[in-house]
This record gives structure tokens, sequence and C-alpha cells, in this order.
């Protein structure tokens, strides 16, 4: 996906210590993106990515079903 469309300008996430650490953080630095944090006890907030992980691997698992397909 990264390589056919570029790294995305955003990521949102939860407040896990694995999205918070140095290493996240200068990952995001040097690719140019922005790391959003979801606010603690904002379950919108949590809701609307996982909505999104949900299509996207929706999405993936369709292009991948279709490959095998063809």
């Amino acid at each position: 996906i990264i390589r056919l469309h570029g790294v995305p300008s955003s990521i949102i996430s939860d407040r896990d210590p694995r999205f918070t650490s140095r290493f996240w953080q200068s990952l995001h630095q040097v690719l140019g993106m922005k790391l959003r944090l979801s606010s603690t006890y904002h379950p919108q907030k949590n809701g609307q990515s996982e909505r999104t992980i949900q299509f996207l691997e929706d999405l993936l698992r369709a292009c991948v079903l279709d490959h095998l397909g063809s």
C-alpha cells in the first residue's frame, strides 16, 4: 500500500506505550508524518480508528482474494 500510495501524512493512535515510544516518534519525524494520539477517555476517537482499521483490513482482504482468483 505504501509503495502505491506513499507514506500516510498522519496516523491516529491510542496512547499505547508502543506508539508513544521514542522509536515510533523518531520514525514519524524521519518519514514526515504526524502522530495524532487520541484523548484519554475519548471512545469516539478510538471507534474512528477501529472503523478505519476494519475498512483497511476488508479492502486488503478483497485485493488479496481478487489477486489469487486471477
